[in-house]
């Protein structure tokens, strides 16, 4: 798992530690929601309450390829968690290795026996690709929280593409790059997995640490989310992505195609290149592989299954 946590990252790492279906082979830190130091202490503080210790981390890239690192303090807080978490009781089991290092040591060490999850700016995987033109084909499969999906009808918008738009060039190369499968789950998507209020009153009302921390930190998220929806909810964008991944049965409808990375001078998006009639955009389109691009995912099954994990917490 290549993150940046943030809040809903956090979660979503949660919820990984908490399936008895799933073993975390590595954690690998990036900047993006936060500062990639932040990013380390978050994973630090989600790994000692899953009693995960022992996982390998790396710390990642700082900033993207090119140009200068934006990152989403309005949104999680200056320390991706609002500010209302404690520092961790034990230290990180930190790679000497960075992330993009630590991605290409396993999947060259142990190939095709892991799935590699991006929750963050793509730039670790971009420098993976670097060191490793074909480190992609490496893992069973590759899953990106990023893409805005195939172009909407006129007159929709979307919410930022903030993975894809932190390290455009990155994601680029990524989508762009040789793999064994890979599966995009966007903003489109995730943005409707939303935790509402009632999902926070059952969170602070359980007496498990897990709910304890989820529902304290998802008081920021829930504060900025406010000026969105006049509501105190938030979506839980990394965990339904994950979520995804792991219950194929959970996707209702996916599309499979080229997915290109686009800029408009404000901010880049990756898209599959595709109308909502299956016709094709207005764009000169760069021959990729092709990507499973989810369309839409049962949010239900998903937000009771993350409320199970979060009041058990880990069961083994």
């Amino acid at each position: 798992m290549d993150t940046d946590p943030g809040i809903d990252d956090a979660m979503a790492l949660l919820y990984l530690a908490g399936r008895d279906d799933v073993e975390l082979r590595a954690v690998t830190s990036v900047y993006g929601n936060t500062d990639v130091d932040s990013a380390l202490l978050n994973i630090a503080r989600v790994l000692d309450l899953a009693g995960l210790g022992e996982t390998p981390t790396a710390r990642g890239a700082s900033g993207p390829l090119e140009g200068t690192a934006e990152l989403a303090a309005p949104v999680h807080g200056i320390d991706g968690l609002g500010g209302l978490w404690p520092e961790p009781a034990r230290p990180l089991r930190l790679s000497e290795l960075s992330s993009a290092e630590l991605i290409v040591e396993i999947g060259r060490a142990e190939p095709r026996q892991h799935h590699l999850f991006a929750l963050g700016p793509l730039t670790n995987l971009g420098l993976a690709l670097q060191l490793d033109p074909l480190i992609l084909t490496r893992y069973r499969s590759v899953m990106v929280m990023g893409g805005s999906g195939p172009f909407g009808p006129p007159g929709s918008e979307l919410t930022a593409d903030s993975n894809v738009s932190n390290d455009p060039v990155a994601a680029r190369a990524v989508f762009a790059a040789p793999r064994v499968s890979m599966l995009s789950v966007g903003v489109n998507v995730t943005i409707q997995a939303i935790l509402d209020e009632g999902f926070w009153a059952d969170l602070r009302s359980s007496g498990s640490a897990w709910s304890h921390f989820s529902a304290t930190v998802l008081q920021q998220y829930n504060d900025f989310y406010r000026h969105t929806w006049g509501r105190r909810i938030s979506p839980a964008h990394d965990g339904f992505a994950v979520a995804l991944a792991l219950e194929p049965g959970w996707i209702r409808a996916v599309e499979r195609g080229p997915v290109n990375v686009l800029s408009d001078g404000y901010g880049a998006r990756a898209r599959l290149m595709r109308l909502p009639d299956g016709s094709l955009p207005a764009f000169e389109i760069e021959p990729v592989p092709d990507t499973d691009v989810v369309v839409e995912g049962d949010k239900a099954a998903f937000v009771a299954d993350l409320m199970r994990i979060l009041r058990r917490g880990r069961s083994r």
